[in-house]
């Protein structure tokens, strides 16, 4: 995890900041086709709820919650950018560094 942060969505990555994040720990999301944080009324200010973490795949698909003020509830799907088993489990260790250290 790098300085607090556990995730990233984005509507698309570079190959190299892709795979930056997940050697770091910080799991890379992607918006679907058509969706981005504009079109949702994403601003920073939700509390983001990340829904089947512990089952996610190469190239699946995990849900996200994301609660406003006034209990509005934003639900969209975005797909895990971690392209294989190895990448998983080194996101499920926090990254290269703590993988290393264990």
């Amino acid at each position: 995890m790098l300085l607090g942060v556990k995730a990233v969505i984005a509507e698309s990555f570079e190959r190299i900041h892709r795979s930056n994040l997940a050697g770091m720990g910080v799991l890379p999301l992607q918006f679907s086709v058509n969706e981005n944080a504009n079109i949702l009324g994403l601003d920073g200010s939700k509390l983001i709820v990340f829904k089947g973490l512990k089952q996610i795949t190469p190239g699946g698909m995990i849900s996200v919650n994301a609660h406003k003020k006034g209990g509005v509830t934003v639900r969209f799907l975005v797909k895990v950018l971690l392209n294989s088993e190895a990448e998983i489990k080194l996101w499920q260790n926090g990254g290269i560094l703590k993988s290393f250290g264990q």
